[in-house]
Formats: C-alpha cells, sequence, structure tokens
C-alpha cells in the first residue's frame, strides 16, 4: 500500500476520472451500504466502459482506498477511503429548516432540568441522524458556592448545588418516610462546610474519604443523604446512565444488512457499554472547535468495529467547554446530514443553557 502522509497528498495523486470514480463508488455504498460493482458504475454518469472502470477500481484499491469483501464482489470503501473521501469531496451544509425547528423545540421542551434537555438530545441525535444519540453529562470544574438539602412532599429530597457563576444543578434523592428536617439541615451544612470554594472534584475525594475513616461525624441518615447528593452530582449512580446517555441502541440493529454487519453491531454495542471508554473520547473534544469525526481505527476505540463517532462540544453562558454529544454508528453514515446536525445540536444546546443561567 502507498504511505502518504495526509489525506491531501492522496486526493493529489488521482486524476479526475479516478476522482469521478472513487466519489461515485463512496456516495453509492453510503446510500446502499452495498459492495459497488463496475457494471452498476458502466450504467451511471460515468461515461467509462466495465472494464475500463475495473482498472480504475484496482488501482484505487492498490492505494488502500477500496477494499473487495469477495474476490468477484464489487469495492467498498476503507477508513482511509471515507477520510479521503469526507475531507475532499464531502459537501457539508446546514440542517434543513425542518430539522433545525424540530431540534429547536424539542429541547427546549426537554424540561427546565438540564439533565432532561441532555437526554432529549441525545434522542433527537439518535431520531434524526439514524445511529445511537450520545451525550456527556457537564462536568463541573468551578469551585462550589452553596450546596443544600430542600425536603418534597412525595417522598424526595432537592440536591441543590451553585458554583460560583451562579450555574445551579439539582437532583433528587429518595429519604426515608418521616426523616426530620434537622437531618436534611445537617447533610447540607457538612457538605457547604467542605464543598465551598473547592472543586466537585476535590470535595468528592476528601469528602469520601472522611466518611470510610469515620471522622465526619454525621449519623446514618445524614451520611446516606451526603453519598447520595456526590453520587448524583457526579454521575456515578448505578444503573443510570447519567454520566454517558445513550439513545437509539435499536437503530444500529435496524441498520444491520448481513452477518458482518451483525457482528458489528454486537462490538458497537461492547463499544457501550464501555462508558468510560466513550467518555474519555468525548472529553478529549473538549478544546476543539467544532466538530471532529473519528472513523473506524483513527480511534483506539474502533479498530475492529466499523463504526464512525461524529462529536461536537457544548459550552455554557460563559463560553466554556462542559460538556460532548454526537452520533455513533456504522461507517456508512449519512456524514453530509449527521456533521451539521450534531454541530447544530451542540449551538442550541449551549444557547439554552445560556439563557437559563441568565434567568
Amino acid at each position: 500500500m502507498t504511505d502518504f502522509s495526509s489525506s491531501s497528498g492522496l486526493l493529489q495523486s488521482l486524476d479526475e476520472r479516478s476522482r469521478s470514480i472513487f466519489r461515485e463508488i463512496v456516495e453509492t455504498y453510503l446510500q446502499t451500504g452495498e459492495p459497488v460493482g463496475s457494471r452498476t458504475l458502466s450504467k451511471g454518469t460515468i461515461g467509462l466502459s466495465a472494464a475500463s472502470i475495473r482498472n480504475v477500481m484496482a488501482d484505487l484499491t492498490d492505494l488502500g482506498l477500496l477494499d473487495s469483501p469477495h474476490v468477484s464482489a464489487g469495492r467498498l470503501p476503507t477508513h482511509i477511503g471515507l477520510r479521503l473521501f469526507v475531507d475532499g469531496f464531502l459537501e457539508i451544509g446546514q440542517p434543513s429548516d425542518r430539522d433545525r425547528q424540530e431540534i429547536e423545540d424539542r429541547l427546549r421542551s426537554g424540561g427546565r432540568d438540564m439533565q432532561g434537555m441532555l437526554k432529549e438530545a441525545s434522542s433527537i441525535l439518535s431520531g434524526l441522524a439514524g445511529g445511537a444519540g450520545l451525550v456527556s453529562s457537564p462536568t463541573r470544574e468551578r469551585p462550589v458556592r452553596h450546596v443544600e438539602f430542600v425536603p418534597l412532599a412525595t417522598g424526595e429530597a432537592l440536591c441543590i448545588l451553585v458554583d460560583e457563576m451562579g450555574d445551579v444543578e439539582n437532583r433528587l434523592v429518595k429519604i426515608p418516610p418521616g426523616l426530620p428536617a434537622t437531618t436534611l439541615i445537617e447533610a447540607g451544612n457538612y457538605l457547604a462546610a467542605r464543598m465551598k470554594g473547592k472543586t466537585l472534584r476535590e470535595a468528592s475525594a476528601s469528602i469520601s474519604e472522611e466518611i470510610a475513616q469515620r471522622r465526619a461525624q454525621l449519623d446514618a441518615a445524614a451520611t446516606s443523604l451526603v453519598e447520595q447528593g456526590l453520587a448524583e452530582w457526579g454521575g456515578q449512580v448505578p444503573g443510570e446512565e447519567r454520566a454517558l446517555i445513550v439513545h437509539g441502541r435499536a437503530n444500529l440493529l435496524s441498520d444491520a444488512r448481513a452477518a458482518e454487519d451483525m457482528e458489528q453491531v454486537r462490538q458497537l454495542f461492547d463499544i457501550l457499554e464501555r462508558q468510560q471508554g466513550l467518555l474519555e473520547v468525548l472529553d478529549s473534544t473538549r478544546e476543539a472547535e467544532g466538530v471532529r469525526l473519528f472513523i473506524g481505527s483513527e480511534n483506539r476505540l474502533f479498530p475492529l468495529s466499523g463504526s464512525s463517532l461524529i462529536v461536537a462540544p457544548y459550552m455554557n453562558a460563559s463560553r466554556e467547554v462542559i460538556g460532548a454529544l454526537g452520533v455513533i454508528g456504522p461507517t456508512r453514515l449519512n456524514y453530509a446530514r449527521v456533521i451539521p446536525m450534531v454541530d447544530y445540536t451542540a449551538r442550541v444546546v449551549g444557547q439554552i443553557l445560556g439563557e437559563r443561567q441568565k434567568t
């Protein structure tokens, strides 16, 4: 295989005929998910015989841009070929007016709670983009200003955390029937004293150590409240996909066309179960501007899964990146549709977060 330092160098090595055939193969594959043969192309707008097309396809295969799943089958783009197509041929516009309106309407109706809106964002991406929608819940690195527990009439208490910028996080925790109000005050005062001026990560580590060593001087009920509050704010509640919100796994199954597809879907499901790894990938986009695309083995998570991840960071009112969202699916995702969809959803999430911070 020829070694090229970049997709731009590889693109420059192709003549006009090779570019046209390569582009037609990739576009047809993304539409059908099937290998593309020379006979199919010769019946289209290429204007060449099947024999001439086969010669070009052989050259593109030697360059590592195409592959053949079987000896007599048509050709599929490789991960390198898909990257070249995205970088050199893909025309990316804006979501349609209808899609933009649906994204805004659904996000704004997702409730005042940030978690509800982020879950809705994941659902939107899975539905409109056709893969599985992913959203990482916000990281909190700013110092805490205020903490308290507020009793509700439903056998629950509201955990309220306010950071130094005024951003508010509310979480619900279960409380035993008849729990005295003094216990809620005690737990809130304990957290407030130890968290004020510290980041959530800094405070959580020291508080957890203090509780483990029985130095907290709290009764069992107050200790339980403190631990629940820390777990909720940190996104570590067992059984709840709060740190990584995933919707649309069924889309991956419905799009499978063959036994090989099912194996890729199985591997994708394994990736989705390894939430920490996906969170690390999403977090790696925090320094990037706009959308990032990982195709196949470009990311350490996907060397065998035949999958692509399209992800964009979202910001708060202070233009600080606090999380990321995106779509994961087979490499034949509709990139021209999904990339602007992810970008627009991230921008609307940031806009709504900014509006809520000001109210």
